[in-house]
Parts: structure tokens; sequence; C-alpha cells
């Protein structure tokens, strides 16, 4: 499984990335969190040794057998965004996004973001691959509803799945197919650090109070043996904006902001919060973003084969680890 974590970046710019592209072999003794404090300096960044060795965890969630023998990710510093062969003004094949959601897609980006570079490089992996267009609108309520349901465009990225094997009436599950993940994302609780706010197991969030804001999925908070909502076992406020959670959060009127680590730490940054806000090391969710299809397109089924099988050629590669940590770097310099 791929989870992206920006938190990788942090120290792209410091002499901590001299300690990278290593390999450690686990010890009695060692945590996922002292092997981040060993080469990166901060504990914080644990996710850096997490998500480039979650094949080697055996199940576990964030600890290592002894005696695994674990990569320390670095990252590049100055490659250039991808070629784009395939992309062409009035191509047959039309994908539909929008910017404003960096590092993900956005015209302001670096090769109009992560996502778009990984759409590309999936179409380009695909089998028999074709020329395609993307065309860019900001206004993302009206992608899936009508844009894409109408079949005016093939594809549209990126969106998050709903949980379609418990919710199949979800309008989203009954209307799309969904690629597999492009990125996966930790959905994490930010939480004030003098707080005594501790997210070990499930049974821990017991009356806490929960912001996220209007509009955002809350699938992971009622997913099957997690009812938190309806069984009253958090309080979800719903705020107008993520800055309003924030300034709820340090007002103290709730215990944790639940967002993507991307969304969470930008904010804890733009609004002046390091030091005072930081996420809890337990994730709360993992949430992959997709490509979506219309399963009204005559060519649905097929758009999708062809696409997961690019995505999956992709991931095999150094290519997909390239793109991604490249805008991670740029993401956190931008940040700092």
């Amino acid at each position: 499984m791929r989870v992206l974590s920006f938190l990788i970046a942090y120290f792209f710019c410091s002499a901590a990335w001299a300690d990278c592209e290593k390999t450690h072999i686990v010890s009695a003794g060692d945590t996922i969190f002292t092997i981040a404090e060993q080469y990166y300096r901060d504990h914080q960044k644990w996710t850096v040794i997490y998500y480039g060795n979650q094949d080697k965890l055996g199940g576990a969630l964030l600890q290592f057998p002894e005696g695994a023998e674990i990569n320390i990710p670095c990252l590049p510093s100055d490659q250039a965004a991808d070629a784009t062969p395939l992309r062409q003004v009035d191509a047959e094949m039309k994908l539909l996004t929008g910017s404003n959601y960096a590092p993900f897609t956005d015209h302001n980006w670096s090769g109009d973001g992560m996502i778009t570079e990984i759409v590309n490089a999936a179409l380009e992996n695909s089998p028999y691959p074709v020329p395609y267009e993307i065309r860019w609108d900001d206004d993302w309520s009206t992608h899936l509803f009508p844009q894409l349901d109408s079949k005016e465009f093939d594809m549209g990225f990126p969106w998050f799945r709903p949980n379609c094997e418990e919710d199949r009436l979800n309008q989203r599950c009954e209307n799309f197919h969904f690629s597999e993940p492009l990125v996966e994302l930790l959905i994490l609780l930010f939480t004030r650090k003098d707080a005594s706010f501790q997210f070990e197991t499930d049974s821990d969030i017991t009356g806490k109070r929960l912001c996220r804001p209007k509009g955002y999925f809350t699938h992971d908070l009622e997913r099957k043996g997690r009812d938190w909502i309806n069984q009253g076992i958090i309080t979800l406020v719903q705020a107008d904006s993520p800055d309003a959670c924030f300034d709820l959060l340090m007002k103290g009127e709730i215990d944790a902001v639940a967002v993507n680590e991307f969304l969470g730490w930008t904010k804890v940054s733009s609004l002046g919060l390091k030091g005072a806000v930081e996420p809890l090391r337990r994730p709360l969710s993992i949430e992959g973003l997709h490509v979506v299809i219309s399963k009204k397109h005559w060519r649905g089924t097929t758009h999708l084969y062809r696409f997961n099988s690019g995505l999956e050629e992709l991931k095999k590669s150094k290519r997909y680890d390239d793109i991604v940590s490249r805008h991670l770097g740029l993401f956190w310099a931008q940040l700092e």
C-alpha cells in the first residue's frame, strides 16, 4: 500500500538528510520513533520510515519485527517536472481536474501538481497509450455532477472514495468507477501540544470533540465497528473552514482537528501554530485519492482497466517514488 506523508520532506534542506538512503537493521528496543530520531533528528518524522517500509511491518501498525532490514529514504532536490508527450490540446480522451489543490493539482505548482504527474505517468505506462487532454475547472462542485456523470469527460481526478462496501447507495458509489489509489493520505488528529489527548486505541476517543470542516467526508468516523457519530461516542463539530477548526482548537472548544496531514500541517504553518499544535502518532484513517469514471460511460470499464494497469506498472518503478518525493520536497520548501 502506498501512503503519502509530506513529513518525509521536513528536513529536506537540512544536514539531517546527509544520513539518509541507508539500511537499518531493527534491534531490540528500537521503535519507529527512535529510528526516526536517529536518522532525522525528530521523532515526528516517523512517517518517513513508516511509508517507505510498510511491507515490513508484518501487520503491525507502528512496530517492525526485530531483525527487519528497513530502508531510510532520502529525497532528491532538483529534478524537473516530467515531460508530457501524450498530453495534447483537443485530444479525443479528455480528463477533468481543478486547480487550487496544491501540491496535488495546481496550475502554479511544478508539473501542475503531484497527482497530475502521476496520472500522466500512469497513462504513459498503460497498454496502448493514447493522447489525452486535461481541462481545468476550479469549480469542483460541478465536476462529478453534471460534467463527469454526463460523460462530458472520460475521467476526473483526484477524488476520495467513500466506503462503498458499507454504503452502496452513496451517490459516488452508485455512479462512478474508482481507480486504484493514486496515493494514500493519512488522516491525523491535530491537537494542542499541551493537551493530554492520547489515541492509542479507538476507546480513547470516547467523549472527545472532533472538528472537521463542512462538506468533508465523515465515513471514517462511521465505518463498521466505529459508529462514533450515531452512537454519540464523539461530538463532531463541522466548522465553516479548516481555519475555523484550528481556531476552535486553540480556544479549547474542541479536542482535535481531524484532517489529512497535508492540510493540517499547512494550517499549522500558515496560522503560526508551530510548536503549539502537532498531530497524534496514531492515524485516524488512511484515505486514497483516485481517478473516477462514470459508470454510464460506454468505455468506462475499458478505461478503468487500462488506467489501473498503467498505475500498477508505474508503482513498480522508481519514477513513481521520484515524482512523489520531489513534490513532497517542494511542499516543505514552500512552507518553510
